[in-house]
């Protein structure tokens, strides 16, 4: 039976719902079944172990960082993937968002005849004295590359679905291309440069093959929580199951954090956020700025 609320068409066929329901359940039985395995009354002295927390702790700074090399390079390639045209964007587009769909192996063995000691940049970067792989700095760059892709994806759909119509006004009012970025196209999209940000920083958090194979597994340097729940996994299977369980109350607090829904109180949709409500404040100062710098504008 079709269904209508508040002028939307929520007409969905019962089976739908018998298969999202399997789906669901596909899900969340294995994690079930894991939460089941769980040595709950050594839960806490599992995780608090020296070797657990400084595997976190790593994870947990590296991710950091890697979620912002994405934004510093993820923002300008949405940018320019979102708002011009030109020869080789498709080629370009595929080739970012090929780590989506490429083994993390292969990855971590393309950065490593990229920065390794014999690699394309490596040898000239070993005579200044600088060795990226299987360092810290090689984690970083590790979890950058398999996550970018998810904050261009995130921005670069926020930015056409925003369209260009209010950068179009501040542009015509006299704005240059920098104050109409700073101005209007990032307060218009910074739910979705949010959304994508964090994203990156869940697939940073949970990044294991470009990691090994790039960076190795040395405890307090490349060793993250996904490599130590890896090596326990072969010594001590509940430490394992409790780390693992550990990752994924983080990724689901994460992602839970990013997916709330837009009519929240106290939180704004995309269509609601601070770009679109001030963008006529900004469109009328921009507006009173164009006035009084034209010849003859009055003052």
């Amino acid at each position: 039976m079709e269904q209508s609320t508040g002028g939307g068409y929520h007409g969905i066929p019962r089976w739908i719902y018998a298969i999202a329901a399997a789906g669901g359940l596909f899900v969340l039985l294995p994690l079930a079944a894991m939460a089941a395995r769980v040595n709950w009354p050594q839960f806490i002295p599992l995780i608090t172990s020296e070797s657990s927390l400084t595997a976190l702790g790593l994870s947990l700074r590296t991710s950091a960082a890697s979620t912002a090399l994405c934004i510093v390079f993820g923002v300008p390639l949405a940018l320019v993937l979102a708002r011009s045209t030109f020869p080789g964007q498709r080629l370009l587009r595929a080739f970012v968002l090929l780590p989506l769909v490429l083994p993390p192996v292969v990855g971590g063995i393309a950065l490593l005849y990229t920065f390794g000691r014999q690699g394309l940049l490596g040898r000239s970067l070993e005579v200044a004295g600088i060795q990226i792989a299987f360092s810290t700095t090689a984690v970083v760059l590790a979890q950058t590359f398999v996550a970018l892709p998810f904050l261009v994806v995130s921005l670069e759909g926020a930015l056409r679905t925003a369209g260009g119509r209010y950068e179009a006004v501040a542009a015509t009012l006299g704005a240059r291309p920098t104050t109409v970025l700073r101005r209007v196209t990032l307060p218009l999209v910074l739910p979705g440069l949010a959304s994508g940000a964090v994203l990156s920083f869940a697939r940073s958090l949970g990044e294991f093959g470009a990691t090994l194979t790039f960076a190795g597994s040395l405890q307090g340097v490349t060793r993250t929580l996904p490599l130590e729940i890896y090596l326990q996994r072969e010594t001590d299977a509940d430490a394992a199951v409790a780390l693992s369980l550990v990752l994924v109350a983080v990724a689901v607090t994460v992602v839970g954090l990013t997916y709330r829904r837009p009519g929240t109180p106290g939180r704004r949709s995309v269509l609601e956020g601070p770009g679109l409500a001030g963008a006529g404040a900004e469109g009328a100062g921009l507006q009173g700025s164009a006035a009084g710098g034209r010849p003859g504008g009055t003052r």
